[in-house]
Protein backbone atom coordinates (compact mmCIF):
# COMPACT_ATOMS: atom_id res chain seq x y z
CA UNK A 1 0.00 0.00 0.00
CA UNK A 2 1.45 3.18 -1.28
CA UNK A 3 1.56 6.04 1.64
CA UNK A 4 1.64 9.45 0.37
CA UNK A 5 3.73 12.57 1.91
CA UNK A 6 0.57 13.62 3.69
CA UNK A 7 -0.36 9.75 5.76
CA UNK A 8 3.26 9.70 6.52
CA UNK A 9 3.83 13.40 8.13
CA UNK A 10 0.01 12.98 10.01
CA UNK A 11 1.33 9.57 11.55
CA UNK A 12 4.66 11.06 12.43
CA UNK A 13 2.60 14.39 13.93
CA UNK A 14 0.04 11.41 15.83
CA UNK A 15 2.95 9.75 17.24
CA UNK A 16 4.72 12.30 18.14
CA UNK A 17 1.84 14.04 20.02
CA UNK A 18 0.65 10.72 21.86
CA UNK A 19 4.19 10.52 23.24
CA UNK A 20 4.90 13.45 24.03
CA UNK A 21 1.30 13.37 26.27
CA UNK A 22 2.02 9.61 27.45
CA UNK A 23 5.47 10.95 28.60
CA UNK A 24 3.99 14.61 30.21
CA UNK A 25 1.04 12.82 32.27
CA UNK A 26 3.87 9.88 33.14
CA UNK A 27 7.13 10.60 33.82
CA UNK A 28 5.95 14.49 33.71
CA UNK A 29 3.23 14.06 36.80
CA UNK A 30 6.03 12.33 39.00
CA UNK A 31 8.68 14.90 38.20
CA UNK A 32 6.53 17.53 39.28
CA UNK A 33 4.84 15.86 42.55
CA UNK A 34 8.82 15.05 43.64
CA UNK A 35 9.29 18.93 43.11
CA UNK A 36 6.22 19.72 44.71
CA UNK A 37 7.13 17.69 47.51
CA UNK A 38 10.97 19.12 47.96
CA UNK A 39 9.14 22.41 47.85
CA UNK A 40 7.04 21.36 50.80
CA UNK A 41 9.68 20.00 53.21
CA UNK A 42 11.45 23.59 52.64
CA UNK A 43 8.60 25.47 53.58
CA UNK A 44 7.59 23.78 56.21
CA UNK A 45 11.06 23.24 57.95
CA UNK A 46 10.73 27.20 57.48
CA UNK A 47 7.57 27.17 59.28
CA UNK A 48 8.39 24.61 61.97
CA UNK A 49 11.91 26.46 62.68
CA UNK A 50 10.14 29.81 63.18
CA UNK A 51 7.38 28.07 65.72
CA UNK A 52 10.09 26.59 67.80
CA UNK A 53 12.36 29.53 67.91
CA UNK A 54 9.31 31.85 68.55
CA UNK A 55 5.92 30.02 69.98
CA UNK A 56 7.15 26.98 71.53
CA UNK A 57 10.09 28.60 73.53
CA UNK A 58 7.81 31.05 74.70
CA UNK A 59 5.75 28.33 75.99
CA UNK A 60 8.37 26.50 77.88
CA UNK A 61 9.36 29.50 79.34
CA UNK A 62 6.06 30.49 80.87
CA UNK A 63 5.59 33.74 78.95
CA UNK A 64 2.93 32.12 76.80
CA UNK A 65 0.16 29.70 78.00
CA UNK A 66 -1.12 26.58 76.74
CA UNK A 67 -3.75 28.04 75.29
CA UNK A 68 -2.42 30.86 73.62
CA UNK A 69 0.29 28.65 72.20
CA UNK A 70 -2.54 26.07 70.49
CA UNK A 71 -4.48 28.73 69.00
CA UNK A 72 -1.43 30.70 67.64
CA UNK A 73 -0.68 26.67 66.47
CA UNK A 74 -4.13 26.89 64.65
CA UNK A 75 -4.12 30.17 63.19
CA UNK A 76 -1.06 28.70 61.71
CA UNK A 77 -2.67 25.51 60.93
CA UNK A 78 -5.54 27.19 58.93
CA UNK A 79 -3.51 29.27 56.66
CA UNK A 80 -1.50 26.32 55.31
CA UNK A 81 -3.48 23.62 55.49
CA UNK A 82 -1.62 21.41 57.83
CA UNK A 83 -1.46 19.82 61.20
CA UNK A 84 0.79 20.64 64.16
CA UNK A 85 2.14 19.24 67.40
CA UNK A 86 4.18 19.94 69.92
CA UNK A 87 6.02 17.21 70.98
CA UNK A 88 7.98 16.78 74.33
CA UNK A 89 11.07 15.34 74.29
CA UNK A 90 9.96 12.03 75.39
CA UNK A 91 7.53 11.38 72.42
CA UNK A 92 4.10 13.07 74.20
CA UNK A 93 1.96 14.85 72.38
CA UNK A 94 1.42 18.26 74.16
CA UNK A 95 -0.52 20.07 72.29
CA UNK A 96 -2.30 19.30 68.46
CA UNK A 97 -4.28 21.35 66.19
CA UNK A 98 -6.75 18.35 65.84
CA UNK A 99 -6.66 17.31 69.29
CA UNK A 100 -7.46 13.44 68.49
CA UNK A 101 -3.47 13.08 69.33
CA UNK A 102 -2.55 14.55 72.72
CA UNK A 103 -1.53 13.25 75.18
CA UNK A 104 0.12 10.17 73.29
CA UNK A 105 2.75 9.16 73.29
CA UNK A 106 4.56 9.34 69.33
CA UNK A 107 7.23 6.80 70.39
CA UNK A 108 4.61 3.72 71.04
CA UNK A 109 3.85 4.28 67.30
CA UNK A 110 7.07 4.98 65.68
CA UNK A 111 10.55 4.89 67.32
CA UNK A 112 12.67 6.78 64.95
CA UNK A 113 9.82 9.36 63.75
CA UNK A 114 11.17 11.81 66.02
CA UNK A 115 14.84 11.32 64.75
CA UNK A 116 13.75 12.11 61.28
CA UNK A 117 13.70 15.95 59.76
CA UNK A 118 12.00 14.99 56.63
CA UNK A 119 9.17 11.70 56.58
CA UNK A 120 7.09 10.58 53.69
CA UNK A 121 3.96 8.43 53.49
CA UNK A 122 3.53 8.34 57.96
CA UNK A 123 0.46 7.24 58.69
CA UNK A 124 -0.72 6.66 61.98
CA UNK A 125 -3.70 4.61 62.45
CA UNK A 126 -6.67 6.00 64.63
CA UNK A 127 -4.71 9.58 63.76
CA UNK A 128 -4.04 10.16 60.48
CA UNK A 129 -7.00 9.56 58.22
CA UNK A 130 -4.29 9.34 54.80
CA UNK A 131 -0.71 9.03 54.25
CA UNK A 132 1.39 11.91 55.52
CA UNK A 133 4.45 14.36 54.62
CA UNK A 134 5.86 14.98 57.83
CA UNK A 135 8.65 17.64 59.07
CA UNK A 136 9.90 17.45 62.66
CA UNK A 137 12.35 20.35 64.16
CA UNK A 138 13.93 20.02 67.60
CA UNK A 139 13.03 22.65 69.82
CA UNK A 140 16.20 24.64 71.88
CA UNK A 141 15.79 25.79 75.28
CA UNK A 142 18.81 26.89 78.12
CA UNK A 143 21.00 24.99 75.75
CA UNK A 144 18.80 21.78 75.81
CA UNK A 145 16.01 20.06 74.00
CA UNK A 146 12.95 20.66 75.32
CA UNK A 147 10.67 19.07 73.02
CA UNK A 148 9.72 18.88 69.08
CA UNK A 149 7.59 20.84 66.20
CA UNK A 150 6.13 18.36 64.29
CA UNK A 151 3.96 19.68 61.48
CA UNK A 152 2.07 17.12 59.18
CA UNK A 153 -0.09 17.52 55.73
CA UNK A 154 -1.55 15.30 53.42
CA UNK A 155 0.33 13.65 50.47
CA UNK A 156 -2.60 13.74 48.69
CA UNK A 157 -3.10 17.23 48.67
CA UNK A 158 0.17 17.78 46.92
CA UNK A 159 -0.18 15.22 44.21
CA UNK A 160 -3.42 17.08 43.56
CA UNK A 161 -1.98 20.22 43.41
CA UNK A 162 1.13 18.46 41.05
CA UNK A 163 -1.98 17.48 38.42
CA UNK A 164 -3.78 20.34 38.90
CA UNK A 165 -0.40 22.36 37.22
CA UNK A 166 0.18 18.96 34.92
CA UNK A 167 -3.79 19.77 33.41
CA UNK A 168 -2.64 23.39 33.19
CA UNK A 169 0.20 22.44 31.13
CA UNK A 170 -1.82 19.85 29.28
CA UNK A 171 -4.26 22.51 28.26
CA UNK A 172 -1.12 24.61 26.86
CA UNK A 173 -0.08 21.92 25.24
CA UNK A 174 -2.95 20.73 23.49
CA UNK A 175 -3.09 24.32 22.22
CA UNK A 176 0.24 24.26 21.09
CA UNK A 177 -0.63 21.19 19.12
CA UNK A 178 -3.49 22.70 17.70
CA UNK A 179 -1.01 25.80 16.85
CA UNK A 180 0.97 23.16 15.26
CA UNK A 181 -1.27 21.19 13.15
CA UNK A 182 -2.25 24.57 11.25
CA UNK A 183 1.57 25.49 11.07
CA UNK A 184 1.88 21.50 9.58
CA UNK A 185 -0.50 22.33 6.53
CA UNK A 186 0.84 25.51 6.02
CA UNK A 187 3.99 23.45 5.81
CA UNK A 188 2.46 21.18 3.83
CA UNK A 189 1.01 23.15 1.09
CA UNK A 190 4.57 25.03 0.77
CA UNK A 191 6.45 21.80 0.04
CA UNK A 192 4.36 18.73 -0.87
CA UNK A 193 2.20 20.74 -3.04
CA UNK A 194 4.78 22.15 -5.33
CA UNK A 195 6.45 18.45 -5.62
CA UNK A 196 2.67 17.22 -6.53
CA UNK A 197 2.63 19.70 -9.42
CA UNK A 198 6.17 19.00 -10.60
CA UNK A 199 5.51 15.15 -10.46
CA UNK A 200 2.22 15.76 -12.58
CA UNK A 201 4.70 17.67 -14.63
CA UNK A 202 7.35 15.17 -15.25
CA UNK A 203 4.78 12.56 -15.73
CA UNK A 204 3.44 14.56 -18.82
CA UNK A 205 7.55 15.10 -19.81
CA UNK A 206 7.55 10.76 -19.78
CA UNK A 207 5.01 10.71 -22.01
CA UNK A 208 6.50 13.01 -24.51
CA UNK A 209 4.15 16.19 -23.78
CA UNK A 210 7.01 19.01 -23.25
CA UNK A 211 4.68 22.08 -23.78
CA UNK A 212 2.90 21.42 -20.54
CA UNK A 213 3.83 24.46 -18.37
CA UNK A 214 5.25 24.59 -14.57
CA UNK A 215 3.68 27.02 -12.93
CA UNK A 216 6.02 27.16 -9.21
CA UNK A 217 4.92 31.32 -7.91
CA UNK A 218 7.19 30.43 -4.96
CA UNK A 219 10.97 32.24 -5.15
CA UNK A 220 13.07 28.79 -3.23
CA UNK A 221 14.25 25.86 -4.10
CA UNK A 222 11.16 24.48 -5.18
CA UNK A 223 11.28 27.05 -8.54
CA UNK A 224 15.02 26.35 -8.81
CA UNK A 225 13.25 22.69 -9.05
CA UNK A 226 10.73 24.00 -11.50
CA UNK A 227 13.03 25.60 -13.81
CA UNK A 228 15.73 22.74 -13.46
CA UNK A 229 13.04 19.98 -15.21
CA UNK A 230 11.74 22.64 -17.19
CA UNK A 231 15.46 22.65 -18.27
CA UNK A 232 15.64 19.30 -18.93
CA UNK A 233 12.64 18.97 -20.82
CA UNK A 234 13.65 21.60 -23.20
CA UNK A 235 16.75 19.52 -23.83
CA UNK A 236 14.64 16.34 -24.02
CA UNK A 237 12.39 18.06 -26.20
CA UNK A 238 15.09 19.56 -28.51
CA UNK A 239 17.07 16.60 -28.36
CA UNK A 240 13.81 14.35 -29.42
CA UNK A 241 13.08 17.05 -32.32
CA UNK A 242 16.99 16.38 -33.01
CA UNK A 243 16.55 12.57 -33.07
CA UNK A 244 13.36 12.46 -35.29
CA UNK A 245 15.51 14.97 -37.71
CA UNK A 246 18.92 12.43 -37.41
CA UNK A 247 16.35 9.80 -38.66
CA UNK A 248 15.23 11.09 -41.36
CA UNK A 249 18.27 12.98 -42.82
CA UNK A 250 20.25 9.25 -42.26
CA UNK A 251 17.35 8.00 -43.55
CA UNK A 252 17.34 10.16 -46.97
CA UNK A 253 21.02 9.72 -47.12
CA UNK A 254 21.37 5.70 -46.85
CA UNK A 255 18.14 5.82 -49.06
CA UNK A 256 19.51 7.24 -52.08
CA UNK A 257 22.32 5.65 -53.02
CA UNK A 258 21.01 2.22 -51.58
CA UNK A 259 17.94 2.80 -54.03
CA UNK A 260 20.44 3.29 -57.06
CA UNK A 261 22.77 0.37 -55.99
CA UNK A 262 19.65 -1.94 -56.21
CA UNK A 263 17.93 -0.56 -59.30
CA UNK A 264 21.09 -0.58 -61.50
CA UNK A 265 22.18 -4.40 -59.98
CA UNK A 266 17.98 -5.50 -60.80
CA UNK A 267 18.40 -4.06 -64.35
CA UNK A 268 21.70 -6.02 -64.98
CA UNK A 269 20.41 -8.61 -63.51
CA UNK A 270 17.20 -9.11 -65.88
CA UNK A 271 19.00 -7.51 -68.88
CA UNK A 272 17.74 -4.25 -68.83
CA UNK A 273 20.95 -2.77 -69.34
CA UNK A 274 22.94 -4.35 -71.97
CA UNK A 275 26.12 -5.63 -71.22
CA UNK A 276 28.44 -3.49 -73.30
CA UNK A 277 27.05 -0.92 -70.68
CA UNK A 278 27.13 -2.33 -67.58
CA UNK A 279 30.38 -1.33 -66.82
CA UNK A 280 29.43 2.64 -66.73
CA UNK A 281 26.61 1.81 -64.37
CA UNK A 282 29.17 -0.56 -62.15
CA UNK A 283 31.12 2.30 -61.87
CA UNK A 284 27.85 4.04 -60.71
CA UNK A 285 27.55 1.27 -57.82
CA UNK A 286 30.98 1.76 -56.89
CA UNK A 287 30.52 5.43 -56.23
CA UNK A 288 27.21 5.30 -54.51
CA UNK A 289 28.99 2.15 -52.47
CA UNK A 290 32.25 4.45 -51.31
CA UNK A 291 29.50 7.08 -50.68
CA UNK A 292 27.75 4.79 -48.14
CA UNK A 293 31.21 3.83 -46.89
CA UNK A 294 32.11 7.50 -46.27
CA UNK A 295 28.50 7.81 -43.93
CA UNK A 296 28.82 5.02 -42.41
CA UNK A 297 32.43 5.71 -41.19
CA UNK A 298 31.56 9.77 -40.67
CA UNK A 299 29.06 8.14 -38.05
CA UNK A 300 30.93 6.00 -36.20
CA UNK A 301 34.08 9.13 -35.70
CA UNK A 302 31.02 11.30 -34.44
CA UNK A 303 29.61 8.69 -32.25
CA UNK A 304 32.69 7.50 -30.52
CA UNK A 305 33.34 11.81 -29.73
CA UNK A 306 30.09 11.89 -28.06
CA UNK A 307 30.60 8.47 -26.03
CA UNK A 308 34.05 10.00 -24.99
CA UNK A 309 35.64 6.46 -26.64
CA UNK A 310 37.89 8.03 -28.63
CA UNK A 311 41.45 8.76 -26.87
CA UNK A 312 43.55 11.16 -28.36
CA UNK A 313 47.24 10.08 -29.50
CA UNK A 314 49.27 13.98 -28.27
CA UNK A 315 52.68 14.28 -29.76
CA UNK A 316 54.80 16.78 -31.20
CA UNK A 317 54.69 17.88 -35.34
CA UNK A 318 55.40 20.31 -37.83
CA UNK A 319 51.51 21.51 -38.48
CA UNK A 320 53.12 23.32 -41.73
CA UNK A 321 54.55 19.56 -42.76
CA UNK A 322 51.00 17.83 -42.17
CA UNK A 323 49.32 20.93 -43.99
CA UNK A 324 51.74 20.23 -47.18
CA UNK A 325 51.38 16.51 -47.09
CA UNK A 326 47.33 17.15 -47.04
CA UNK A 327 47.03 20.01 -49.28
CA UNK A 328 49.30 17.21 -52.07
CA UNK A 329 46.04 14.88 -51.97
CA UNK A 330 43.87 17.66 -53.74
CA UNK A 331 46.17 18.06 -56.50
CA UNK A 332 44.05 16.06 -59.00
CA UNK A 333 40.87 18.13 -57.49
CA UNK A 334 42.52 21.37 -57.86
CA UNK A 335 43.99 20.54 -61.22
CA UNK A 336 39.94 19.96 -62.67
CA UNK A 337 39.18 23.58 -61.40
CA UNK A 338 41.98 25.35 -62.08
CA UNK A 339 42.10 26.30 -58.55
CA UNK A 340 45.66 27.09 -56.57
CA UNK A 341 46.32 26.15 -53.03
CA UNK A 342 48.74 29.23 -51.37
CA UNK A 343 50.23 28.11 -48.50
CA UNK A 344 51.87 30.73 -46.18
CA UNK A 345 53.54 29.63 -43.08
CA UNK A 346 55.07 32.75 -40.25
CA UNK A 347 57.63 30.09 -39.93
CA UNK A 348 59.54 27.79 -41.95
CA UNK A 349 58.70 25.07 -39.23
CA UNK A 350 55.98 25.25 -36.28
CA UNK A 351 55.27 22.65 -33.84
CA UNK A 352 52.13 21.86 -31.88
CA UNK A 353 51.02 19.42 -29.54
CA UNK A 354 47.91 17.42 -30.45
CA UNK A 355 46.81 14.27 -31.99
CA UNK A 356 48.26 14.24 -35.82
CA UNK A 357 45.53 11.97 -37.30
CA UNK A 358 42.76 13.75 -36.15
CA UNK A 359 44.26 17.00 -36.98
CA UNK A 360 45.06 15.53 -40.51
CA UNK A 361 41.46 14.88 -40.81
CA UNK A 362 40.40 18.20 -39.73
CA UNK A 363 42.61 19.54 -42.94
CA UNK A 364 41.37 17.09 -44.91
CA UNK A 365 37.48 18.04 -44.16
CA UNK A 366 38.43 22.12 -44.55
CA UNK A 367 40.19 22.30 -47.57
CA UNK A 368 37.47 19.43 -49.08
CA UNK A 369 35.17 22.08 -48.20
CA UNK A 370 36.86 24.81 -49.86
CA UNK A 371 37.52 23.34 -52.92
CA UNK A 372 33.69 22.14 -53.19
CA UNK A 373 32.56 25.61 -52.76
CA UNK A 374 35.54 27.48 -54.39
CA UNK A 375 34.50 29.04 -58.08
CA UNK A 376 36.68 27.95 -60.76
CA UNK A 377 40.29 29.70 -61.56
CA UNK A 378 40.57 31.60 -57.84
CA UNK A 379 42.87 30.64 -54.81
CA UNK A 380 42.52 29.03 -51.28
CA UNK A 381 44.86 30.06 -48.89
CA UNK A 382 46.34 27.89 -46.12
CA UNK A 383 48.46 29.75 -43.37
CA UNK A 384 49.97 29.10 -40.00
CA UNK A 385 50.59 31.94 -37.25
CA UNK A 386 51.93 31.80 -33.60
CA UNK A 387 50.15 34.06 -30.94
CA UNK A 388 51.53 33.26 -27.54
CA UNK A 389 50.77 29.56 -26.47
CA UNK A 390 48.71 28.93 -29.57
CA UNK A 391 48.85 28.54 -33.17
CA UNK A 392 46.22 29.44 -35.54
CA UNK A 393 45.40 27.75 -38.60
CA UNK A 394 43.17 29.58 -41.45
CA UNK A 395 41.96 27.72 -44.30
CA UNK A 396 40.33 30.67 -46.76
CA UNK A 397 38.38 30.52 -50.10
CA UNK A 398 37.52 32.79 -52.28
CA UNK A 399 34.02 30.84 -52.82
CA UNK A 400 30.51 31.41 -53.14
CA UNK A 401 30.24 32.09 -48.80
CA UNK A 402 27.78 30.49 -46.30
CA UNK A 403 24.26 32.54 -45.91
CA UNK A 404 24.18 34.52 -42.70
CA UNK A 405 20.97 32.52 -41.63
CA UNK A 406 23.04 29.47 -42.10
CA UNK A 407 26.32 30.28 -40.27
CA UNK A 408 25.40 28.78 -37.00
CA UNK A 409 23.80 25.54 -38.48
CA UNK A 410 26.71 24.28 -40.23
CA UNK A 411 28.14 22.29 -37.33
CA UNK A 412 24.96 20.24 -36.82
CA UNK A 413 25.49 16.68 -38.22
CA UNK A 414 23.84 16.36 -41.88
CA UNK A 415 23.30 19.82 -42.15
CA UNK A 416 23.72 21.33 -45.76
CA UNK A 417 22.95 24.57 -47.30
CA UNK A 418 20.85 24.75 -50.46
CA UNK A 419 24.08 25.87 -52.48
CA UNK A 420 25.82 22.50 -51.04
CA UNK A 421 23.00 20.03 -51.80
CA UNK A 422 22.76 21.32 -55.46
CA UNK A 423 26.62 21.37 -55.76
CA UNK A 424 27.46 17.85 -54.77
CA UNK A 425 25.60 15.03 -54.56
CA UNK A 426 28.80 13.12 -52.79
CA UNK A 427 28.55 15.26 -49.37
CA UNK A 428 27.26 13.47 -46.06
CA UNK A 429 26.64 16.74 -44.07
CA UNK A 430 29.75 15.45 -41.73
CA UNK A 431 32.24 16.99 -42.21
CA UNK A 432 31.90 20.05 -40.24
CA UNK A 433 30.68 18.34 -37.33
CA UNK A 434 33.96 16.23 -37.22
CA UNK A 435 35.69 18.70 -37.45
CA UNK A 436 34.59 20.72 -34.82
CA UNK A 437 34.33 17.66 -32.39
CA UNK A 438 38.07 16.86 -33.11
CA UNK A 439 39.08 20.22 -32.02
CA UNK A 440 37.23 20.69 -29.14
CA UNK A 441 38.22 17.60 -27.82
CA UNK A 442 41.81 19.02 -27.96
CA UNK A 443 39.88 21.88 -25.70
CA UNK A 444 40.67 24.48 -28.56
CA UNK A 445 38.52 26.28 -30.88
CA UNK A 446 37.80 26.58 -34.40
CA UNK A 447 35.43 29.47 -35.94
CA UNK A 448 34.27 30.51 -39.17
CA UNK A 449 33.86 34.02 -41.24
CA UNK A 450 32.28 33.98 -44.21
CA UNK A 451 30.40 36.28 -46.35
CA UNK A 452 27.94 35.64 -48.80
CA UNK A 453 29.24 35.81 -52.50
CA UNK A 454 32.97 36.60 -51.30
CA UNK A 455 34.31 33.62 -48.98
CA UNK A 456 34.46 32.02 -46.41
CA UNK A 457 37.81 31.08 -43.69
CA UNK A 458 37.92 28.94 -41.26
CA UNK A 459 40.42 28.67 -38.25
CA UNK A 460 41.21 26.83 -35.49
CA UNK A 461 43.76 27.08 -32.73
CA UNK A 462 46.26 24.40 -31.44
CA UNK A 463 48.77 24.62 -28.55
CA UNK A 464 52.10 25.08 -29.67
CA UNK A 465 54.90 23.04 -28.47
CA UNK A 466 57.21 24.31 -25.64
CA UNK A 467 60.83 24.58 -26.18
Amino acid sequence: MKRTAFVKLILCYCFSAISMFLLLNTVGVKFMEQKLIDRKKDELYDEATIIASDYATAYYSLKLSHSEMVEQLRAIDNFLGTRIWIVSKDGLVVADTRSNAKGMNITNLDANFLEQTFSENVYFKGIFAEPMLSVVVRIPYNYSIKGYVCIHIPMDSIRSESIYYIDFVNICYLVFLIILLIIFFIIYYITVFPVRRITKVCSEYAKGNFDESMEIRTNDEYRDLANSVKYMADELKNLDDYQKKFVANISHDFRSPLTSIRGYAEAMRDGTIPYEMQNKYLDIILFETERLTKLTTNLLALNSFDNKGTLLDISSFDINSVIRKTAATFEGQCTKKRIILNLLFSAKETFVDADIDKIQQVLYNLIDNAIKFSNVDSTIKLTTEEKGSKVLISVKDHGIGIPKDSIKKIWERFYKTDSSRGKDKKGTGLGLSIAREIIISHNENINVVSTEGVGTEFIFSLQRTDY
